[in-house]
């Protein structure tokens, strides 16, 4: 939503003769958030200060189930989901209303709240009836507690919208209080697709000061009114995996905006042995059944934390199988990530692609945890990142290449309130042995702002002995000057086929260097790393070769492009390690770059790279949970093509007394982690 404008307000009252009696302060923010039923889709819009918006968001369900309700881990919470380059988090009416410093961050970061009260249907008369009329239990405490949220939340301007239920409606007598206590003042309660403007209004003005809120809309349910099907139906959903490409199709989902709409979760191997006996550390049995589909029978701890096949037999085959039986834990949560980034890349960039032409938004069901559950997630309660949350950050930004997997058809996708000109789509796709058999730029467009076009085929599939599994680079440049303005980076196989050419390419060793610099202040560590796949170059007509990537940053990070000219150059060396330790731990100085290499002589893509850091033990035991968590990364699960370069930015926080390393892995650096710095 970018940088939010935020200003501070202090009242003092002095008694005279007596001094300071009382004082007070608060942030808020100018803005003015609208929202109709599209005739068009009749989906919900949204608009921010008169710009339409369109929703990308998650549904949150509490920061913790113990209620550990910290600022530090509200605002990672926060700052995580403003890093997947969502606009708006929905706090779930089975959760509760968090603690002023959620609404804060939001706020700061730039998040829109869809607030809930507490009705669920989940638990108070799912279906018929439509609501209980004995529960909650005490409706005056009820409408008490409704009254005191409004008043603690209604000053913080990423607050959207109120809703009086998940699922549901409130019993008839609190849904009619809610709408008596937060009905509109009369400046907003025009708001329509044709509202008259304020010097048109012939409406009396009232005293601000009469209203509860008077600000924001109440919708008395999750499936009401712009919602699903906004008739109260269970049209949301659905809740399991998908085959990708499906996301897109027209018929995948009727209504113009999904409240909840959700598939897998599992996390890294780490966590699972971090949050589990080992017993919980056996993988699913994958039983094939006589359909041809396979049928994944989890162990009874993974059944309890509410685990999320990776098939769905008669539907979707199972989507790790597609790369293998998996061998081990490790090998099950690797191949669960390559799901996790196609699944939820494919399901955002699948609603953008019918951005206002059949939807208006879309809640990811959901985001995170507040316990150590598997059930779709893009970082567990240990605030690990999973792949999906950089297949959604991916997805999800503001102007964006995509492969439209239905048709595949390119698109543009732009956002902005600006028109996007002088732009050019290079597309090039890799084979397993290092080759470029198909290249093609898109010549110069404009894209207007709001929009998404469509700029023609990726037809390699089409060719002449096309590979069966191959890798396919797309890049969104400015032509003036070769910058990339997005980057997107997919793994694809012929239709009706599988990965599993992908086991023995893990194999490759395709050489890197990683250039990096430090910056220390305190327990806090921002680290610049610039990643380089050195195997050898394509013809240098393909611009892969001169508009390499520099992740745009948010205000205050690092700008990476700068390095390309300062590196320091250092004398290479060769060992038989795979990789030159160069640094064993960190310096509490910037004490310049840092170079360390990775020896291979293959040629091809350096696929699904992730940093991770660790503290550093000498005596560490076996299943130990070394990670330094969180950690924020500018991009983690990427992939380099032969001569591709890439910068990301890593910045974490220290516990006192240890000493922090940050390590490498990949489909082709797998054997263990390797320390880069």
């Amino acid at each position: 939503m970018g940088k939010q404008s935020l200003y501070n307000v202090s009242i003092t009252i002095d008694v005279k003769g007596y001094g300071k009696s009382d004082s007070w302060g608060q942030l808020f923010g100018f803005r003015k958030i609208e929202s109709h039923i599209d005739s068009a889709t009749g989906g919900r819009l949204f608009k921010v200060n008169g710009q339409p918006i369109f929703i990308r968001g998650g549904n949150w369900i509490l920061s913790d189930c113990l209620l550990r309700l910290s600022e530090e881990r509200y605002k990672t919470d926060v700052k995580f989901h403003a890093d997947m380059n969502l606009n708006m988090i929905r706090c779930w009416g089975g959760g509760l209303a968090e603690r002023p410093e959620f609404y804060h961050y939001c706020d700061v970061y730039g998040l829109l709240v869809w607030q809930e009260f507490w009705i669920t249907g989940d638990v108070d008369g799912r279906g018929i009836p439509v609501s209980n009329p004995n529960g909650p239990l005490d409706h005056d405490l009820f409408m008490l507690c409704a009254r005191d949220t409004v008043k603690l939340l209604r000053n913080h301007p990423s607050l959207a919208l109120w809703v009086g239920g998940n699922e549901q409606v409130p019993p008839p007598d609190l849904n009619t209080a809610l709408k008596n206590d937060l009905k509109l003042h009369p400046f907003f309660e025009n708001q329509s697709e044709n509202a008259m403007s304020v010097e048109d209004m012939s409406t009396v003005f009232k005293d601000p000061s009469q209203y509860l809120d008077g600000t924001r809309i109440y919708i008395q349910g999750s499936l009401w009114d712009g919602f699903a099907n906004g008739k109260g139906d269970f049209t949301d959903g659905p809740y399991e995996i998908q085959n990708p490409e499906d996301f897109f199709r027209d018929d995948y989902y009727n209504y113009g905006f999904n409240p909840e709409v959700g598939s897998v979760g599992m996390p890294v191997a780490a966590t699972i042995r971090a949050t589990m006996p080992p017993e919980g550390w056996q993988i699913p049995l994958f039983k094939k059944l006589p359909n041809g589909y396979t049928e994944e029978v989890p162990n009874p701890i993974w059944e309890y934390h509410k685990y999320i096949p990776y098939s769905k037999p008669g539907k979707v085959h199972d989507q790790i199988e597609l790369y293998g039986i998996p061998k081990d834990l490790d090998d099950f949560c690797l191949k669960a990530q390559l799901v996790n980034y196609i699944q939820y890349r494919a399901l955002l960039e699948g609603w953008t692609s019918h951005m206002w032409s059949k939807y208006t938004g879309v809640l990811i069901w959901k985001t995170q945890n507040p316990w150590t559950g598997l059930r779709g997630q893009f970082y567990d309660h240990l605030l690990d990142q999973t792949a999906g949350f950089y297949g959604c950050r991916c997805a999800a930004e503001p102007i964006h290449v995509q492969l439209n997997l239905a048709t595949l058809f390119i698109e543009v996708v732009n956002t902005m309130s600006e028109e996007l000109s002088n732009v050019a789509v290079e597309a090039s796709v890799w084979d397993l042995e290092g080759a470029c058999p198909y290249y093609k730029v898109f010549d110069t467009h404009s894209f207007p702002p709001k929009k998404v076009v469509s700029i023609g085929e990726m037809n390699y599939p089409k060719s002449k002995n096309p590979k069966p599994v191959y890798f396919l680079l797309l890049k969104l440049y400015d032509v003036s000057n070769y910058h990339i303005i997005s980057r997107n980076f997919y793994w694809l196989h012929l239709s009706g086929g599988d990965y599993k050419l992908l086991e023995p390419y893990r194999k490759k060793r395709i050489p890197l260097k990683i250039t990096s610099k430090t910056f220390i202040k305190g327990s806090s560590y921002e680290i610049e790393m610039n990643v380089q796949n050195k195997s050898k170059k394509p013809d240098p007509k393909i611009l892969t070769c001169k508009n390499n990537f520099v992740s745009r940053h948010g205000d205050g990070d690092f700008d990476m492009a700068s390095l390309e000219t300062t590196f320091e150059e250092t004398e290479e060396k060769q060992n038989a390690g795979l990789f030159q330790r160069l640094c064993r731990q960190f310096s509490r100085e910037t004490d310049g770059l840092k170079v360390a290499e990775v020896n291979g002589s293959d040629v091809g893509v350096a696929f699904f790279l992730n940093f991770s850091v660790h503290a550093m033990k000498t005596d560490h035991k076996e299943g130990e949970d070394t990670r330094i968590l969180p950690v924020h990364y500018s991009d983690n699960y990427f992939s380099l093509v032969p001569g591709e370069e890439m910068s990301i930015k890593i910045s974490f926080q220290v516990p006192q007394g240890v000493t922090p390393r940050l390590t490498l892995r990949g489909w082709n650096y797998h054997n263990g982690l390797h320390t880069v710095l």
